[in-house]
């Protein structure tokens, strides 16, 4: 099996269903795949979906949104998604793409586990390309390197943290750095939209988790029956299907979609 693993580059294997992989859930880990879906905000009828075994959702936002854009056929959508999506690349290329992300910042690193001040406290302008800390002093660029192909800039003020009164509530090293990633602009524009619409959020948990709701407790399923990363998305399609007819005959009745299909 290490072998197996080495020569596929793959980073674990199933013994029940080959194409499955161990997916992480709320309180423990399961052995599954990882359904994608596009929801409408008006109707909630599912208007996209994919079957994926990628064992996390960074980086599937604009591969999700972008066929449903498509679908709809419209130039731009607005995209709200959960900070699993949170991808700084992903997000950029969404902007590019006609979409217009809404995904909350997650606070990741030692910073953040340490319980000092979070990066977002920390107030960028562009035209002085400088951070501002929240003891008011001045970071400015002092190391380039790369990140997954990105250009990241590093920016410290290292004499100010030596006398910083803040300094406990913001590093435990000799000084603090804030990175910044290339496409970060990108990250900044979607910073304002969310502050603007806060309520976005809770929409979104409305909407996207009404057909998974709806699909494991009245069509009760709970589990894939099929084994196969093809044969699943065909059983998630039709799953999808029939959600979408059902949802349609609650919104509109029986005999006005009759009168649709038939038109």
């Amino acid at each position: 099996m290490l072998r197996q693993l080495e020569r596929t580059g793959e980073d674990q294997i199933s013994l029940t269903d080959p194409d499955s992989r161990a997916m992480a859930t709320h309180t423990r880990v399961a052995v599954g795949y990882n359904v994608q879906i596009a929801v409408d905000a008006k109707h909630k009828l599912i208007v996209d979906e994919e079957v994926t075994n990628q064992v996390v959702d960074m980086g599937l936002l604009q591969a999700t949104a972008g066929p449903a854009r498509e679908i709809l056929e419209v130039d731009r959508i607005d995209v709200v998604a959960d900070a699993g999506y949170f991808r700084t690349e992903d997000i950029a290329v969404c902007e590019q793409a006609g979409l217009t992300p809404h995904v909350p910042r997650p606070q990741r690193g030692s910073s953040a586990s340490n319980g000092f001040f979070r990066k977002d406290e920390f107030r960028y302008d562009p035209e002085r390309d400088a951070y501002t800390c929240p003891g008011g002093h001045e970071l400015n660029p002092f190391r380039f390197g790369k990140l997954r192909e990105m250009t990241k800039i590093d920016y410290a003020n290292k004499q100010a943290c030596c006398d910083c009164p803040l300094r406990p509530r913001c590093t435990d090293a000799g000084y603090r750095a804030v990175s910044r990633l290339e496409h970060e602009d990108a990250l900044d524009r979607m910073a304002a939209r969310l502050k603007a619409r806060p309520e976005i959020l809770d929409r979104r948990r409305e909407t996207v988790e009404h057909p998974f709701g709806s699909i494991k407790q009245w069509m009760y399923q709970g589990a894939f029956l099929m084994r196969g990363l093809q044969k699943v998305r065909a059983e998630f399609s039709l799953t999808a299907l029939v959600y979408n007819l059902r949802r349609v005959l609650n919104i509109v009745g029986m005999d006005e979609m009759m009168a649709a299909v038939a038109a």
